[in-house]
């Protein structure tokens, strides 16, 4: 399996490489800044500089088409445009690159796309919250939605609050709601992995939190669910 990540240096997008590099799989990762390939090809994944807010669907198109050496069987959204980022790049990372990801997928013939998103999107952000945590929220509704009306393999992933800890292999993932809680990133990457070793689930927007079930079998009872 070849998989390209958008955020390829991405907390999570790095614990994704290794899980999928060690069981023998390609990793391509979409990198801004050139000093982190060194990080991804420590792991086993392969680094291509691309910053996604300046891409266009063609040049991105024709990259997964060919440039990353080998088909593409999927492709993941990890891209974020991070703490400390005002409300415009919100809209220009969270919404605009994951749509221009899904447009360079379509172009490509890439039809798996695993798009994470965060809990809470899909509904009205908290009056009581800042603007940049409400243009966060509908960036992310908004790439939700463009997904969500393509013909694609999609899985929108909803992730609780993020901790550091180490992983627990034990989740709750469920379609909405599944009650607000935290998951380790280190969790988070081994539903993706599992997510994409299981293309039976599809076209569902699936929220996670801690839990008492194993990923294998929380990933499993979602096959052939409607």
């Amino acid at each position: 399996m070849h998989v390209v990540i958008a955020g390829g240096h991405g907390q999570i997008a790095l614990l994704l490489t290794e899980i999928l590099a060690a069981e023998g799989h390609s990793v391509t990762g979409l990198i801004r800044n050139p000093d982190h390939a060194e990080d991804l090809t420590a792991i086993g994944g392969r680094p291509i500089l691309l910053d996604l807010e300046q891409a266009d669907p063609e040049h991105l198109g024709a990259l997964l088409d060919s440039e990353t050496g080998n088909d593409v069987d999927a492709v993941v959204f990890a891209a974020g445009a991070g703490p400390g980022s005002g409300a415009a790049r919100k809209d220009t990372v969270d919404r605009a690159a994951a749509v221009l990801l899904a447009d360079a997928a379509e172009r490509a013939g890439v039809r798996r796309y695993l798009q994470i998103s965060t809990m809470g999107a899909g509904s009205t952000p908290d009056p009581a919250r800042d603007e940049v945590w409400a243009a966060y929220l509908e960036a992310k509704t908004a790439a939700e939605d463009d997904l969500r009306a393509r013909d694609l393999d999609w899985i929108i992933l909803r992730p609780g609050a993020l901790t550091d800890d180490p992983p627990t292999g034990a989740v709750l993932l469920s379609k909405p709601p599944a009650g607000r809680g935290s998951v380790t990133r280190a969790d988070v990457a081994a539903v993706l992995a599992e997510l994409l070793r299981t293309p039976a689930v599809s076209r569902q927007v699936l929220e996670l939190r801690g839990g008492d079930t194993p990923v294998t079998h929380a990933v499993a009872s979602l096959v052939n669910t409607d």
